[in-house]
């Protein structure tokens, strides 16, 4: 993961660098590797287009954040990644810890990560990334409200994503669904992952719940656990079932310094 500079143009110098590359992919569909999941979706997540995460609680942010990391990972196909976020992000969520993507699986120099000063500028700058079809993920980080990210804005992301077939991920935290144009919207929540020998941790397991889906039905909720050698998911040795949601849960509404 590169170092960052204090200014818009080099984050447009650096995309249109990306941009100029000749990464092709013809899949309309990544498989995220855990069958249930995978069946459920037509065979995996859709490429170019926006995919929402919710973290379930507050606590939950940390984990939400390895999840987008992990997604990221497989829909790049080893191309760069590029993770926009605001200064606030930075400090509630903390600096990215590059051995730590390593240890997922991932390749801490395909990371380019950008901080905004604000949610407009965040917008903005994702706007430009999103039409750039030489990039392999874009994650999107926001905390809190955000008005600034309603369906206006998510509209614009979901076209440019799907003109350019790059895929993105909207990483909301400390938020509650509003609005949206995502293909896909998910809630993330960490959940306890099995003991190996000698009493270590074992591989990071996720909840995820399937809050929302644009082409499809929704309301179901899966247990995975990451496997780092494959960059893919398996059902864990007890997976989770899958349930639909109560009935009685509401449904959902439809300056800039880069590291380069």
């Amino acid at each position: 993961m590169r170092e960052s500079v204090d200014h818009l143009a080099m984050l447009r110098q650096q995309l249109a660098w990306i941009a100029g590359g000749e990464r092709s992919v013809e899949v309309a569909r990544f498989a995220t590797g855990h069958k249930a999941l995978d069946a459920a979706l037509g065979g995996g997540l859709m490429r170019g287009r926006v995919h929402e995460l919710f973290a379930a609680e507050a606590d939950d942010s940390a984990s939400s954040l390895g999840f987008a990391a992990m997604l990221a990972i497989q829909a790049a196909l080893g191309g760069p990644i590029l993770w926009l976020k605001t200064d606030e992000a930075e400090r509630r969520g903390g600096g990215f810890h590059a051995p730590g993507l390593a240890e997922l699986g991932g390749d801490p120099d395909a990371l380019v990560l950008g901080l905004a000063p604000d949610a407009k500028a965040l917008l903005k700058a994702a706007a430009d990334a999103a039409r750039c079809a030489g990039l392999g993920a874009l994650i999107v980080e926001c905390w809190g409200k955000c008005p600034v990210l309603d369906l206006t804005a998510s509209r614009r992301l979901a076209l440019a994503a799907e003109q350019s077939g790059m895929t993105l991920f909207l990483l909301r935290l400390e938020a509650e669904p509003g609005p949206s144009a995502a293909d896909t919207r998910w809630a993330v929540s960490a959940a306890p992952s099995r003991v190996l020998e000698a009493n270590a941790p074992g591989p990071p397991q996720f909840e995820i719940e399937l809050l929302r889906r644009r082409a499809g039905p929704s309301g179901m909720r899966w247990r995975l656990e990451w496997d780092r050698d494959r960059l893919a998911f398996n059902e864990p040795a007890l997976p989770g079932a899958v349930v639909p949601l109560p009935s009685h849960r509401p449904a959902s509404a439809d300056g800039l310094r880069l590291s380069a």
